[in-house]
């Protein structure tokens, strides 16, 4: 026997158990959708829990051909929001499901 007295079944019971938790969490982050924006809303994006950029919507007026560069820091400045806000989901589920061990290769 192990200390506590568990014994490796239910050692073996409880790694299971936490290994279900864990893919049921990862799927659920997976399908969530994440929305960010920048300009005040001019640029607005969607990205799921895998990174994946779902969509992206401007407002016409972020749109000036004599300014293309300020488009692309607003798509930019959104991104890195929305790529943050999926971070920091992962690692809040993680930290529920491991109690705050980090644990190299998961999410």
């Amino acid at each position: 026997m192990l200390p506590g007295g568990k014994n490796m079944k239910d050692l073996m019971k409880q790694a299971q158990k936490m290994q279900a938790e864990m893919m049921k969490s990862q799927e659920e982050l997976e399908n969530k959708i994440f929305e960010a924006a920048s300009g005040g809303g001019m640029v607005k994006i969607e990205m799921n829990g895998k990174y994946e950029l779902k969509s992206i919507k401007l407002d016409p007026e972020a749109v000036d051909p004599n300014d293309v560069e300020m488009l692309e820091d607003l798509i930019l400045a959104a991104l890195q929001e929305a790529h943050a806000k999926v971070s920091e989901s992962s690692n809040e589920t993680m930290g529920k499901l491991t109690g705050g061990l980090k644990i190299p290769g998961l999410f």
